[in-house]
């Protein structure tokens, strides 16, 4: 199969999609379609493991470029946690994300996309460029921990992700390095694009993105909406995903997915203040803006990459993406509601990620329900999600989180302990303004 660029001025192998990770003209690379699974392997779906499903549907997109011993062993490595979804209340359950190493979901990709570039890089030496805004960077740390012939550069922003997820990424040291940069996530996403595309630092060095920029991030992703489907398929209803959505990576994963012949009722985009999307699927006009910062702060993003991969989904028609997703904004306080009724009504915690797309579950259900559900009510008591299960999507463990819980809780949440080892070792980071010189002089003084 061949990857192109959003742009339509490259095109290439999985191989060279995956170890650029940026397109030369600066689009994000796409499959040149998005390949269909038979109907056997739906039938059988309810039957197959996790590792299984993988497998099938990474073999999709890479065609003969690994073989089948090669992929199924990075397979069985990358998934090797669990993935439940768990019940939360009568139709609503949560895909816990969080069991991976980082306890983030995206530990899936991160994982994955690590292996497949050592694998494909051949022990080549590399420069691998990660923005974040929280869990992307502690993931891709440990995803490429150790790697030998691969340099990880993490830019995040400060003082705007949890402490906890700062321990993450500045304690590992060794062959990953941590650049805390004075702005927003968009200001980090932005240099993390301008090193790539940086035409020198091209011709020093390899580079490649650990973002969801990376292909290699995003097909991995998509294994778990099969796996949620698996799951609960027997309870015989349509099933809608709300996913909560920053970078907008997560959602396109899912986009794959339905396209592959997945029956995906409809996807919920949730978002908190930083609304680019839901106002582009009110107003048909997309604008960039600056990000906000809010709680769930892995979401603080004003100008999504992924955003560009959803129009060549959809081809830029506004109609097609309503017909494929709902889109909702929702403010600090909401999430803070939606995170003390969850716990008092079912005992269960939501991160405020996860409480997000609770809420777009919740603005979802209304037009099946005469009322709108309000938050000082029992779900229960409204007969809620009679018509379809909905599943939201707990991209991290709470305790990640946990001054903000806590909080909002007033209750001791307890941190598990391979987070709570982050919090007893130093944090190491080179500090930098959003300023690409100073950034790009720092890379080459780095050069090995």
């Amino acid at each position: 199969m061949k990857y192109i660029s959003t742009r339509q001025q490259q095109e290439t192998n999985i191989k060279t999609a995956i170890l650029k990770g940026l397109a030369d003209d600066g689009g994000l690379f796409m499959p040149e379609y998005i390949p269909k699974l038979d109907s056997e392997f739906f039938k059988q779906l309810p039957n197959l493991t996790l590792q299984e499903i993988g497998f099938r549907v990474a073999r999709e997109f890479l065609g003969d470029s690994i073989s089948d011993e090669n992929l199924k062993q990075i397979i069985d490595e990358v998934l090797n946690f669990e993935i439940p979804a768990v019940k939360i209340s009568e139709n609503i359950y949560s895909l816990e994300l969080f069991h991976g190493p980082t306890m983030a979901f995206k530990d899936v990709g991160a994982r994955f996309m690590a292996r497949m570039m050592s694998y494909f890089s051949e022990g080549k030496p590399m420069k691998v460029i990660a923005a974040t805004s929280g869990d992307t960077g502690s993931a891709v740390a440990s995803g490429f921990f150790g790697v030998p012939g691969i340099e990880v550069y993490i830019l995040y922003p400060k003082g705007k992700v949890s402490p906890l997820q700062e321990k993450q990424l500045t304690t590992w040291g060794g062959n990953i390095k941590a650049l805390e940069i004075d702005g927003t996530f968009d200001d980090c996403q932005a240099l993390a694009k301008q090193i790539l595309s940086d035409e020198e630092l091209n011709q020093k060095f390899t580079l490649t993105s650990a973002n969801s920029i990376n292909i290699a991030r995003l097909i991995p992703q998509s294994f778990y909406y099969f796996w949620a489907f698996a799951q609960l398929k027997k309870l015989g209803k349509p099933i809608v995903f709300s996913v909560p959505s920053g970078n907008f990576g997560n959602l396109t994963a899912g986009l794959f997915a339905k396209k592959m012949g997945l029956p995906v009722h409809q996807f919920i985009a949730s978002t908190n203040e930083n609304d680019v999307v839901p106002k582009f699927l009110e107003t048909g006009n997309y604008e960039a803006k600056p990000s906000k910062q809010t709680i769930s702060n892995a979401m603080d993003v004003g100008n999504p990459s992924n955003f560009e991969r959803m129009k060549s989904l959809f081809n830029n028609d506004v109609a097609e993406f309503k017909k494929e997703i709902e889109s909702y904004s929702f403010s600090d306080e909401e999430t803070k509601v939606a995170m003390r009724e969850v716990r008092n009504e079912f005992d269960y915690t939501l991160d405020p990620h996860g409480a997000v797309a609770y809420l777009g579950l919740g603005k979802f259900r209304k037009p099946f329900d005469q009322v709108y559900i309000e938050h000082s009510r029992n779900i229960q008591d409204n007969k809620v999600g009679e018509d379809f299960v909905g599943v939201l999507l707990e991209t991290a463990h709470p305790a990640k989180f946990v001054e903000v819980v806590e909080d909002v809780l007033k209750k001791e949440v307890k941190i598990p302990e391979k987070l709570e080892a982050f919090n007893r070792k130093e944090k190491q980071s080179a500090k930098f303004p959003a300023d690409f010189e100073l950034v790009k002089s720092y890379l080459i003084k780095e050069r090995r």
